[in-house]
């Protein structure tokens, strides 16, 4: 049994991580001020601690985790919105980078012994570079407050942990999807937006002329590499992308979920929107090197995430 903090645990990642966690008999505790996450996520279960504060509390977060003595530590929790980081970058910042440093920096000073805490970064951070497929080593290019600080904590995260020997690791998440998505949320994932669309029989805005390519990745398959480089592996002071390694357009997706939901979409076409990104996908090469196996393909994805919708 381990003992597990996950920051954002009541999130749409964070809450299929902990079922997992749970299911492997640790014990887990986790922090979320309830702004994107929900508290029906999380299962009434002994192993789980929950509190409701914000990760900017560094009072609470030190006494929790001088307290606590965590053996691993998953930072999820982050204002995901872009346009929330352009429309309040400072307060966005303190969210996004300041408060995971308070945390590393807590570790240091009380020498505390984790076995291996993970940031989640972003695909963001690559920003328009034309690069096709997106390896962990193409030129990064943040062009928001959001990606800026994803991409400098991930850095802060990587290296801090190599000068003070803390077990470090960082991934970069391409477009997540599965049961437990906000669809409320002012920044929830395209396929979200499809599935309320489907779901409720109202309309769907397409921006563009639905070519443009994602990689989309299942949520099964994201907690798959997230226990692969914490808990079943050795490796320290690196960055992984997280995705299919598979690009689909939009208009495949919504023909395939059309397909699954026996329902066809009401779309209204709007002009392409100025600075989205036409096309990006993952090379996984790196992952799939350390034993990530992804098993769910588009089709098989949206089956379940459709189901789980029914329910």
């Amino acid at each position: 049994m381990s003992k597990v903090l996950v920051t954002g645990g009541a999130g749409f990642i964070g809450s299929n991580l902990v079922d997992k966690l749970v299911a492997a008999g640790d014990q887990v505790t986790v922090v979320d001020d309830l702004s994107m996450g929900l508290i029906t996520n999380l299962s009434k279960n002994r192993q789980v601690s929950f509190y409701q504060k914000s990760i900017t509390n560094h009072d609470f977060m030190k006494k929790l985790l001088l307290q606590e003595n965590f053996d691993y530590i998953y930072l999820l929790a982050a204002v995901a919105s872009v346009a929330d980081s352009i429309a309040r970058p400072y307060e966005t910042h303190q969210i996004n980078q300041e408060a995971n440093i308070y945390i590393l920096e807590v570790i240091r000073k009380y020498h505390l012994r984790i076995k291996k805490l993970l940031f989640s970064s972003s695909a963001a951070i690559y920003g328009s570079n034309p690069e096709l497929p997106k390896n962990e080593n193409s030129t990064v290019d943040p062009l928001t407050p959001y990606a800026i600080d994803k991409f400098s904590t991930e850095r802060f995260v990587i290296d801090f942990g190599k000068l003070y020997g803390i077990p470090t690791v960082a991934v970069r998440f391409f477009n997540v999807y599965g049961p437990r998505q906000n669809p409320k949320s002012p920044y929830s994932g395209v396929l979200s937006l499809i599935s309320q669309a489907i779901l409720h029989h109202s309309a769907f805005t397409l921006f563009g002329s639905g070519e443009q390519t994602r990689d989309f990745v299942f949520i099964e398959d994201v907690v798959q590499a997230l226990l692969l480089l914490t808990k079943k592996s050795d490796l320290k002071y690196e960055v992984f992308n997280v995705g299919s390694g598979k690009h689909v357009s939009l208009l495949q997706v919504i023909k395939v979920y059309e397909k699954i939901s026996g329902f066809k979409l009401k779309t209204n076409i709007r002009d392409e929107r100025q600075g989205d990104i036409k096309h990006s996908y993952a090379d996984i090469t790196k992952l799939l090197a350390v034993g990530y196996k992804p098993k769910y393909s588009i089709s098989s994805g949206l089956k379940l995430y459709w189901e789980s919708l029914q329910n």
